[in-house]
């Protein structure tokens, strides 16, 4: 038998946060506030832009809050009293306290984009194609104080394909996380009573994504290089020098290619089928690239104007061998 409908307080952020709240927003329960980061700025102008969660909170006419900070006693007495029966978190960005914790009635669930325990922290979903897992999912988990540590209400899970990139992942991602949400809510004490523990043991911690990891470096194998490509598709977007110019890369594909004697970085052929560069093991085909101040185009379209500055036996910049 289905709960009752609940009084719910939703925390998130990002379009994988709101994409979440848009399906609260049509189910039968009742959304009584958004708690999202404040405005940010964003673009050339630097203007405050409000986040894709609060846009959508507005929208639907749902009371936005914006602290700076959980922490501060005001803040907390305030979300209590607004007497919520559970607090959904998906990719708010703010710690919540034990007082925040325990405010609502069921406590608080957040929807996480890893099959738990494998990927706990700020990049589930990059972190999972840049390791080379097959599979990911979605983990429905009952917080507590430690970083994706509480026990699991559901879980649902999804392959990784060979040529995913960390947008098709995110949007796979975001389609499977509602219905399960929606499904732990309408038997919510129930799936708290049955809840399973993580196995601390199976943890990994999902680093947030760094701009200067997306430099490539050639010294790595072709496949763990076609990972790193696919993982930071579309932020930040692997990158290269080549003679003075920034070459960011959007697309590859790993090839097995024999480069014996043949320096890491080394452009060994460029044709319509992409620009070959020899690795620490094997080739990777660059297929898809971006000249500073272009756009992203296909191999072909690229070297029909620039064809000489790809040409045969060029190098891209190496990092230092300390780098990773």
């Amino acid at each position: 038998m289905e709960n009752a409908p609940l009084r719910i307080l939703f925390a998130g952020t990002p379009e994988f946060a709101s994409i979440h709240l848009k399906h609260l927003v049509d189910s039968k329960h009742s959304l009584i506030g958004v708690y999202t980061q404040p405005d940010r700025p964003s673009g050339r102008g630097r203007k405050l832009q409000a986040s894709p969660v609060k846009q959508c909170a507005l929208n639907a006419g749902i009371p936005v809050f914006q602290p700076a900070s959980l922490k501060d006693p005001g803040a907390q007495q305030e979300l209590a009293a607004l007497d919520a029966d559970v607090l959904i978190v998906v990719a708010y960005g703010l710690i919540l306290p034990q007082a925040v914790l325990d405010a609502p009635r069921f406590g608080c669930l957040n929807v996480h984009a890893s099959l738990l325990p494998r990927w706990r922290g700020a990049a589930p979903i990059q972190r999972a194609i840049e390791a080379g897992d097959a599979t990911t999912g979605i983990t429905i988990m009952q917080m507590d104080a430690g970083l994706d540590t509480g026990a699991m209400l559901a879980t649902a899970s999804c392959p990784i394909g060979a040529r995913t990139n960390a947008a098709e992942l995110h949007d796979e991602l975001a389609a499977l996380g509602p219905p399960l949400l929606l499904d732990v809510l309408g038997d919510l004490q129930n799936r708290q009573k049955n809840s399973r523990a993580q196995d601390y043991t199976l943890a990994n911690y999902a680093h947030k994504i760094l701009k200067p990891e997306a430099q490539l470096n050639w010294r790595c194998s072709a496949l763990e290089l076609d990972r790193r490509v696919r993982a930071f598709n579309p932020f930040p977007v692997c990158f290269s020098p080549l003679e003075g110019q920034r070459i960011r890369v959007w697309q590859a594909r790993a090839q097995n290619a024999q480069t014996a004697g043949q320096l890491p970085g080394t452009i060994v052929r460029a044709d319509d089928a992409g620009i070959e560069v020899c690795c620490g093991e094997n080739t990777l085909l660059l297929e898809v690239l971006q000249l500073e101040g272009g756009k992203a185009l296909p191999a072909r379209e690229l070297l029909s104007a620039h064809r000489a500055r790809f040409a045969a036996g060029k190098h891209f910049d190496l990092l230092p061998t300390s780098a990773s």
